[in-house]
C-alpha cells in the first residue's frame, strides 16, 4: 500500500503548515508522505517558527529543505488540511478534508507559538492513528 500524501495548506506557506509538514515527516512519515503549500509565498519560513522547532525537537526545516512553495509545486494530494484561515481560505482546486482551525502565531510570543506547535503535533498524532485504522481496515 501505497502512503498517502497529506497537503497542509495555510495562505503564505510560510509558519502554521511548515510547522505541520516538519512535525509530519517527523512523527507520521511511517504512515503519511507531508507536503505544505499556499496559494501565496514568503520569501522565507517564519523564523520564529524555525527557531522554536530546532529548540522543541530539534529538527532544523530550513536545513531539510522546506521552503515557501505554492499548492502548484507539490504532488497532488490524497488529503488538504487547512490550517485555519481567519477569513476565508484559499480555493486550491478541489475542498479541504479538513480545517485544523489553528491561530496564526506570526508576531506572537514563544508561549504562543508553543501552544500553536502542541495542536499542531495533537493533529498530526491524530491524524496518523486514523490513517492506521483506515489502513488496518482494509
Amino acid at each position: 500500500m501505497s502512503k498517502k500524501k497529506v497537503a497542509f495548506i495555510c495562505v503564505h506557506n510560510s509558519c502554521r503548515s511548515q510547522i505541520a509538514e516538519a512535525l509530519g515527516r517527523h512523527l507520521a512519515s511511517d504512515v503519511f508522505q507531508s507536503y505544505s503549500a499556499g496559494t501565496e509565498t514568503k520569501p522565507q519560513i517564519n523564523q520564529d517558527a524555525v527557531r522554536i522547532m530546532k529548540e522543541l525537537y530539534n529538527i532544523d526545516m530550513e536545513a531539510e529543505g522546506q521552503y515557501s512553495k505554492l499548492v502548484s509545486d507539490i504532488p497532488d494530494p490524497d488529503i488538504t488540511i487547512s490550517m485555519g484561515c481567519n477569513v476565508g481560505c484559499p480555493f486550491i482546486g478541489r475542498p479541504f478534508d479538513d480545517n485544523w482551525g489553528l491561530e496564526d502565531p506570526t508576531g506572537k510570543s514563544d508561549e504562543e507559538f508553543k501552544v500553536v506547535i502542541e495542536q499542531i503535533r495533537h493533529d498530526i498524532l491524530g491524524l496518523k492513528g486514523r490513517l492506521n485504522q483506515v489502513a488496518g481496515a482494509e
